[in-house]
């Protein structure tokens, strides 16, 4: 069975790599189930998929320096944003599908930690409308 260890994979926010502040990943999606059961479901729960949803949750090291992480950041604040994740930063292909779709930049924490830290945090974007995969 293969195995897989993340070491280098892709994230990009709005056109822009992040990959190299980025230390988490995880784009999750789902789907909401509608009851239909009907009194010939014969006493089993019968459910469809209705609406789906997503969300690209990652773990960034801050940088505040001109043109790094904060400064890329910050502007995107409260508007939607096109993404794209990869499991490596090889070229896509059936080995290593690209997922892209828009997400809602709701959330930024500039500041966070205790002294000695390292400067990090976790954010958790939805997305807006439909998350794709390809494979070209």
């Amino acid at each position: 069975m293969p195995k897989m260890v993340l070491k280098a994979a892709y994230v990009s926010l709005n056109g822009t790599d992040l990959s190299s502040y980025t230390s988490k990943i995880e784009l999750k999606t789902e789907v909401e189930e509608q009851d239909v059961t009907t009194f010939a479901s014969a006493g089993w729960t019968e459910l469809i998929g209705g609406l789906a949803s997503g969300e690209l949750s990652l773990g960034f090291k801050q940088d505040v320096a001109a043109s790094a992480l904060d400064a890329t950041m910050w502007p995107l604040f409260g508007t939607v944003v096109p993404f794209e994740v990869r499991l490596t930063n090889s070229a896509v292909g059936t080995s290593n599908p690209k997922y892209t779709g828009n997400v809602l930049i709701k959330e930024w924490t500039p500041i966070a930690g205790s002294v000695g830290d390292v400067a990090e945090m976790d954010v958790s974007y939805p997305t807006s409308g439909a998350v794709g995969r390809a494979t070209a």
